[in-house]
């Protein structure tokens, strides 16, 4: 029994501060109710949560917003698939969680959680009025293992998902970070060779009377440094209207389809992030379909969280053709996103009834393929970025130095 100190009013309007043993927070709440207390404050003396203050509410007070991180869903889900699996009932799960977690955005959701269990609202419903923190994936997951009573069985399945996803979205993130980086490099380099070294040169050209007999690269170099010196405003003006109209374009429906599509056309990050897509598709689509969940629903749900437009578009192709009496595997065949391969064992699966255990298969398969790919590209990302800062460096290099040139072979002949 864990001991709480109530503040709160006395039917007459007077202060109280009382100590209260019970197993939980609303259970002491309940009790100081019944004392006659209204109830303001409700503090755990075993040295750790705090109760959402209910007077700064009453004035109002707005609660925290929840800042919950991948890796803290995960702990939560893992923690409670072992509970629920030891037998502990659904709300003492919550409670005890909403005592353990740090933030305090999360902690407040949890408490109203508990509550909205403790009135008779299912752990699926409970969970979805809280969107920012529960996935329309996760949320439906746990609406079929309530509807099969394998609870601890889909909370496990979630952590297994959630940890394989954050994997992949480190890996992604470590064969992104060195040429992020490296980019950033090239850029300051080139600036500052355009902000200070650059401008010198202009000054000798015209101390040596070029004028309008500079090469175009010189120009065009020389160009660029006036741009940068003297009319960065309008640089930095145009830089973000092109930023807002990208942004614009990306909005539309077209356009997010066509930056989709480009993006999985790019030159050797293209193929990456197509195997990406097709891992996270395959492994959302077989955890959802092994939970219980319909192929239609799974499929919807698939669509919403595949983070490829086009990939988005063939899996609501798929799900019209299913509506029609059709199979997966022939709208799937028409995206270029699907490789025969994963057609075909999708096909397979949808004749055998084995389609989540092959799909978990093509998850596994493009998983391997991901790490291969962060591997090799890791390795060519050096050298490629030291090309880039080579051409990038030379042709202002060369660009400053083709005047002189060119002086010297005039003397020369």
């Amino acid at each position: 029994m864990a001991k709480f100190k109530i503040s709160g009013k006395d039917t007459s309007g007077r202060p109280v501060n009382q100590t209260v043993s019970a197993p939980s927070r609303a259970e002491a709440t309940a009790e100081a109710r019944r004392r006659g207390i209204s109830v303001t404050k409700v503090e755990e003396q075993r040295g750790g949560l705090l109760s959402l203050d209910l007077g700064s509410m009453l004035r109002g007070g707005k609660p925290p917003s929840p800042r919950v991180s991948s890796d803290d869903l995960v702990v939560f889900t893992r923690q409670f698939a072992t509970m629920v699996s030891a037998g502990i009932a659904v709300l003492e799960c919550v409670e005890i969680l909403a005592e353990q977690v740090d933030d305090p955005g999360f902690r407040h959701n949890l408490g109203i959680i508990a509550e909205d269990i403790r009135g008779g609202t299912e752990l699926s419903e409970a969970l979805s009025r809280h969107p920012k923190i529960f996935t329309n994936l996760y949320v439906n997951m746990v609406k079929a293992g309530e509807a099969a009573g394998q609870l601890d069985e889909i909370f496990s399945r979630l952590a297994e998902y959630q940890e394989a996803s954050q994997k992949l979205r480190r890996e992604i993130v470590g064969a992104m970070t060195y040429p992020t980086i490296s980019l950033a490099m090239i850029f300051l380099v080139a600036g500052g060779l355009l902000l200070f070294i650059i401008p010198k040169f202009k000054d000798i050209f015209e101390q040596m009377g070029f004028g309008d007999q500079l090469p175009l690269p010189t120009k065009v170099v020389l160009r660029l440094s006036d741009i940068m010196k003297h009319n960065y405003i309008e640089a930095i003006i145009v830089i973000v209207v092109i930023i807002v109209l990208v942004k614009w374009w990306k909005s539309t429906e077209k356009g997010g389809y066509q930056y989709d599509w480009l993006l999985l056309k790019l030159p050797i990050f293209g193929g990456l992030l197509q195997k990406v897509a097709l891992s996270r598709f395959s492994r959302t689509f077989s955890t959802l379909v092994r939970s219980g969940v319909a192929v239609l629903g799974a499929l919807e749900i698939v669509a919403a969280t595949s983070g490829n437009r086009v990939l988005e578009r063939a899996v609501e192709e798929a799900r019209e053709a299913i509506r029609t009496g059709q199979s997966i595997a022939d709208p799937l065949s028409r995206s270029p996103v699907f490789p025969p391969m994963v057609v075909r064992m999708i096909a397979v699966g949808e004749h055998t009834g084995a389609l989540e255990q092959l799909l978990e298969k093509i998850s596994e398969f493009y998983d391997d393929q991901v790490t291969a790919a962060v591997e090799s590209l890791t390795s060519l990302i050096e050298p490629l970025m030291i090309g880039i800062m080579g051409v990038v460096v030379g042709t202002m290099v060369l660009a400053v130095f083709l005047p002189i040139l060119n002086m010297q072979k005039m003397l020369m002949s």
